[in-house]
């Protein structure tokens, strides 16, 4: 449980506050800068952060075509949806959910011969 607050902290307390109202703001502003829909197009450098990768790394896997990647001219650019979908294709799946994919697909096999 939290300590109460005393008459001669609520100044403090309230200023902490407005604080963080402040910072949630600002937050809000600009996510509302960016429109809804529209996915935000990074260069090599804003990728590289992204991935937290270091930028010949970045260039690297574009070479190897292991990262999805839009080229004009001489330059790079990556959709951060698309970059976050490649992440997540790298996902390993826990030992619990391999446990029940075979168990779902030894039960359907089993119906099948049974049926037979």
């Amino acid at each position: 449980m939290k300590d109460t607050l005393t008459f001669d902290q609520l100044p403090e307390a309230v200023s902490r506050i407005q604080d963080k109202l402040d910072n949630i703001e600002q937050l809000l502003l600009q996510r509302q800068e960016q429109p809804m829909g529209q996915d935000e197009i990074m260069p090599v450098a804003k990728a590289a952060i992204f991935l937290d990768l270091a930028v010949p790394t970045v260039y690297s896997k574009v070479c190897r075509k292991e990262l999805p990647v839009n080229k004009r001219g001489k330059r790079l650019y990556f959709y951060r949806s698309e970059l976050t979908e490649w992440i997540k294709s790298g996902r390993k799946r826990t030992a619990e959910e391999i446990k029940d994919e075979a168990t779902s697909k030894f039960s359907l096999s089993e119906k099948k011969t049974k049926s037979i």
